[in-house]
């Protein structure tokens, strides 16, 4: 073919597919060649090549018989978040070591229903606990031990996390599309340090069954692809409810989010937060999400000043909430059952406590840690309580400002990508690079992220749409219609 297979986006491959211009066995093989010409991004961690090219050999038959979905034969990768059956599922620790699921999460399964072939497991920071990806335990494939991902466009930098994984496979164009999963912008934030699209939809729209949990009332899951166009075929596949295995699916039927892709921006009303434009809010960052807000003028949008009064009250209230269910759910890892068991001990508690201190990784025993104590006795009403109430405030901050705009803009991190190492020694600053991405998971709004401009560095800046509940189709559309007139998502790093 003209063009190259990992140049096109999902819609292409799929018709070129469908077309018979090319096979699901000749793509499997086409991106499995990439990913193992690729090991010094350190995104992938696992593979099963006899069972991609199975799936690879199933995909053709249903493209064969006609019987085949707008996604059958794409390739895909899933954040090692996933449980997904013939792949080992270690969520980059070192807890899970050697783990292999009986079963498929609901999300990697309704992609599997639609055709997709699995290309493997991608890296993610420790239960998905940090910013940059340097937090695993897990050695990523030609790595004899654990490395941070790195990101495509300067291999000195992160790629964000947790899901860095999954988005520098997608920029060095390893996997056209990857899942991922936000629960504090561990989708937004990757994707905007690595130059490509993201969304996460509102909380509950996509399950969370097999998701292994980090904070059950914010983790959901969502697509990472260059374009907005591919990450609304994925999202259309991923979502939907589950009620008989997660309480938490909403009841909404499915939705094809293609459908309002090339609707007009005439009238939108952008809501511009003032306290998403403050002093840490690096020059070259600002630059591009300005020159971007006038792009969205000249589509027809309008821009309206908004504010939202607690946005520096949502790094305390998440890191008080976030640890308190992170106690709870990763209580159930004691040795026993499942996970890593000490070698050593002496009887069931000391057996615990070694069990647990040799799985878990430092940022992880730190979360652990604070959970437990804000969820103490004596100190649940101080911190955790006081922490709902103002996550309901600042869910109503946002509420309020919808009644005078339709989607809010903004900034996905203060800075771009930073270098690999600068903040590790400093939890509080990797802490505070959620500044802007974690008012929206709070609250359980859907955001996304798509690339603008570049900054520092040549370093990719990605702008933040945020909408209001079960809007994704919007944002999306808000995405599209900004790359119909940009190349910024289209821009590759070299050396792929």
């Amino acid at each position: 073919m003209a063009e190259e297979l990992h140049q096109m986006s999902v819609a292409r491959l799929a018709q070129a597919l469908r077309d018979k211009k090319v096979s699901a066995l000749e793509t499997a093989q086409h991106f499995l060649s990439r990913i193992s010409a690729n090991h010094q991004l350190a995104a992938f961690v696992a593979l099963n090549e006899e069972l991609t090219l199975d799936q690879a050999r199933a995909a053709d038959a249903r493209l064969a018989a006609g019987s085949c979905s707008p996604l059958t034969g794409v390739p895909i990768a899933h954040k090692d978040i996933f449980v997904t059956q013939g792949f080992p599922t270690t969520a980059g620790s070192n807890m899970l070591a050697g783990y292999r699921s009986p079963f498929d999460a609901t999300v990697v399964d309704r992609l599997a229903q639609q055709g997709t072939v699995t290309l493997g497991k991608l890296s993610c920071d420790e239960f998905a606990m940090g910013s940059a990806n340097e937090n695993v335990a897990v050695p990523a494939l030609g790595h004899a031990a654990a490395t941070p991902v790195r990101n495509p466009w300067d291999r000195e930098r992160v790629a964000g996390g947790s899901s860095g994984g999954s988005a520098a496979a997608v920029a060095a164009q390893l996997t056209p599309v990857a899942t991922g999963t936000d629960t504090g912008g561990s989708i937004r934030q990757p994707a905007a340090f690595c130059g490509i699209t993201g969304i996460k939809p509102t909380y509950g729209r996509a399950s969370r069954y097999g998701m292994i949990a980090y904070a059950s009332s914010l983790d959901q899951a969502g697509p990472m692809a260059r374009s907005a166009e591919d990450c609304a075929l994925i999202l259309s596949a991923m979502c939907g409810p589950d009620p008989d295995r997660d309480s938490t699916s909403l009841e909404v039927p499915d939705e094809n989010f293609t459908l309002q892709l090339n609707q007009s921006l005439e009238g939108i009303r952008i809501g511009v937060p003032k306290e998403f434009f403050g002093e840490g809010l690096a020059a070259d960052v600002r630059s591009a999400i300005e020159a971007a807000l006038q792009a969205y003028q000249k589509l027809g949008a309008q821009l309206v000043p908004i504010s939202l009064p607690r946005t520096e009250l949502a790094i305390p209230v998440y890191y008080i909430i976030a640890p308190a269910e992170a106690s709870s759910n990763l209580s159930r890892f004691d040795g026993v059952k499942f996970g890593h068991r000490a070698d050593r001990y002496e009887d069931l508690l000391d057996m615990y406590k070694k069990s647990r201190a040799e799985g878990f990784g430092e940022e992880v025993k730190r979360r652990i840690m604070v959970g437990t104590y804000v969820l103490s006795h004596g100190y649940y009403d101080a911190y955790y309580l006081q922490a709902q109430k103002i996550r309901r405030m600042i869910a109503e901050d946002f509420q309020q400002a919808f009644k005078s705009c339709d989607v809010i803009a903004g900034p996905v991190a203060p800075t771009v990508a930073w270098k690999i190492g600068e903040k590790a020694d400093d939890p509080l600053a990797n802490y505070l690079a959620d500044i802007f991405t974690l008012p929206a998971s709070l609250a359980g709004l859907p955001g996304m992220s798509l690339p603008v401009g570049f900054g520092q560095g040549g370093m990719p800046v990605g702008m933040q749409l945020i909408g209001n509940y079960l809007q994704e189709s919007r944002l999306l559309n808000m995405a599209h219609r900004f790359q119909q007139n940009s190349d910024f998502h289209l821009r590759q790093p070299g050396g792929f």
